[in-house]
């Protein structure tokens, strides 16, 4: 997974390739659902760490250098935000979407830590209100989308309206009557393709990453949060309540996935069974994509350089 030769050599290499890390591009493109073609999560690992090309690898040697990887893209993720609002002709949308205790908050704490706040925009969308119930279900969403220049993330989405609805359709309200069918849930993905199509269209770069965690460690993570007082905070019986649906939520993850990855919009299978692996990951095709735009910064005319030296000038006599 991570790529073999010394650290100088892929620093020079990997800048001319746009990449800041050192994750080898054919594992990339392995946890990348590929467009036009059917996925099962069950064939994405869940855990990085028991890779067939890691089985001689030093568990903690690995996680020391994947952090090392972290650290320069965090680096590089705030110089590249620069960059991007200054150019101010793209703009970037995370959405990560995952199973609760996956790490959503976790990551963008981690991999965002650098960014400049004025710059960068996070939404936490919880269960919609009235108002929101008396629009179309990506008009919330809609209002929330980046401005050029910035970064948006959304920790959860406008997904969870052909995911959560699509496991629990009673929490369906105010929708014309008809049958909630097959033919219903297609014309979401259909909704949701056009929508990001014409963002893509108009600059915005769309990055969506599932964070796919086992069971197993879903119910570590809940036990964790029941036997700590300090993360109390975190848990809520909702949580405890949703795993007896997690085979459905598997199935339903499935189709989303399926429906409305493609070459605009694709999606990540992250293995999140390990949050730094989840996050390196993360940063790694966050930074390596902006970089990949070969943006500017704006030119200075002539005559408004000369403009600012005799700016210059005036105060150094002042």
């Amino acid at each position: 997974m991570l790529r073999e030769n010394n650290h100088e050599h892929n620093v020079s290499q990997t800048r001319r390739e746009g990449r800041i890390g050192l994750i080898a591009n054919k594992y990339l493109k392995r946890i990348r659902a590929a467009p036009g073609k059917k996925i099962r999560l069950g064939d994405f690992s869940t855990d990085w760490a028991q890779e067939r090309d890691l089985k001689d690898a030093e568990k903690e040697a690995f996680k020391e250098k994947a952090l090392k990887i972290l650290d320069e893209n965090r680096a590089a993720l705030a110089s590249a935000q620069e960059l991007l609002w200054a150019s101010n002709v793209y703009s970037i949308l995370i959405i990560l979407q995952g199973m609760d205790t996956a790490g959503k908050d976790g990551t963008i704490k981690h991999v965002l830590s650098g960014v400049n706040p004025q710059g960068c925009k996070v939404h936490s969308f919880k269960v919609p209100t009235e108002e929101e119930l008396d629009h179309t279900f990506l008009w919330r969403f809609w209002r929330a989308l980046p401005n050029r220049g910035e970064i948006g993330i959304f920790n959860r989405s406008y997904y969870e309206d052909v995911l959560v609805v699509k496991v629990h359709p009673e929490r369906l309200r105010n929708l014309p009557p008809g049958k909630i069918g097959k033919k219903f849930w297609n014309a979401r993905y259909e909704d949701i393709n056009t929508f990001e199509q014409h963002l893509a269209r108009n600059g915005t770069i769309i990055l969506k990453f599932f964070l796919h965690i086992s069971r197993e460690e879903q119910k570590k993570r809940l036990l964790d949060r029941l036997n700590d007082d300090d993360k109390y905070w975190k848990f809520s019986l909702t949580d405890i309540a949703e795993r007896q649906f997690w085979n459905d939520y598997q199935a339903v993850y499935e189709d989303a996935i399926n429906a409305t990855s493609t070459d605009i919009a694709p999606w990540y299978v992250i293995p999140a069974d390990h949050k730094w692996v989840a996050r390196t990951l993360i940063a790694d095709i966050i930074t390596t994509k902006i970089r990949s735009l070969d943006l500017q910064y704006p030119q200075v005319t002539d005559e408004i350089l000369a403009k600012y030296r005799e700016a210059g000038r005036q105060m150094e006599e002042d």
